[in-house]
């Protein structure tokens, strides 16, 4: 799964870097971003603006919209057969922006779990896979949300956890957002990212905490 993960760079170099729109709404550093919080996301290929939406994927079809806390992530493999995610990925796709995920590992038997920050080489942001939803309640309020595909870990990643997120590269990113794209193209876009174009580090346990949203816990730990 994917739990936390950031994106410290400012609207500016996101634009440059990712061919993006204008942002809808302000987006800033952010070093720890957990469930439930806004995170930045592009819906339109054409236009490609930054909105932000909740974390936490609330089905249009949904009576309570705290089942939002158990739809953070979606199963790449499955989400287009599922109730709660198939109308989202056959209509509402789009992408969710960072530049780095966390992943926790175990240590020797009765130690507490180490984070890992795993980025790209090149410490340039990039794209999950990502489904939104438009919630409407009973008394008229919206609330949007998003929730992040996962897939089969790549083999740097397999050391720390059983899935990663779905990243895209810049060819594939635009090609996700296409209305018309039949079902079994878009599924091929879902795969591990590249071992060989990611790293990895451990990082301070300060991130366990989402309180926690400052650059220092980004730090290698010693």
């Amino acid at each position: 799964m994917c739990g936390r993960f950031t994106l410290t760079l400012d609207p500016g170099e996101l634009q440059e870097l990712l061919n993006l729109g204008p942002f809808v709404h302000i987006v800033q550093p952010r070093y720890n971003i957990a469930p439930s919080q806004p995170v930045p996301i592009v819906r339109d290929p054409e236009k490609r603006a930054v909105e932000l939406y909740q974390w936490g994927l609330v089905p249009f079809w949904a009576d309570d919209p705290k089942i939002g806390y158990r739809m953070i992530n979606a199963r790449s493999e499955t989400a287009h057969e599922k109730p709660s995610f198939r109308a989202a990925f056959k209509y509402r796709r789009c992408l969710i922006l960072a530049d780095g995920f966390f992943e926790w590992k175990a240590g020797e038997k009765g130690s507490s779990k180490t984070p890992y920050l795993f980025k790209l080489k090149n410490d340039h942001p990039f794209t999950f896979a990502g489904l939104y939803e438009n919630w409407q309640s009973p008394d008229g309020g919206e609330l949007n949300t998003c929730t992040i595909l996962t897939c089969q870990p790549n083999e740097l990643v397999e050391d720390y956890h059983n899935r990663m997120p779905v990243i895209l590269g810049e060819n594939q990113r635009w090609a996700w957002l296409e209305a018309d794209a039949p079902q079994k193209a878009l599924s091929d876009l879902l795969v591990p990212f590249p071992a060989d174009e990611m790293k990895c580090f451990a990082v301070s346990t300060a991130v366990n905490s989402p309180n926690n949203d400052r650059p220092d816990i980004l730090a290698p730990a010693s």
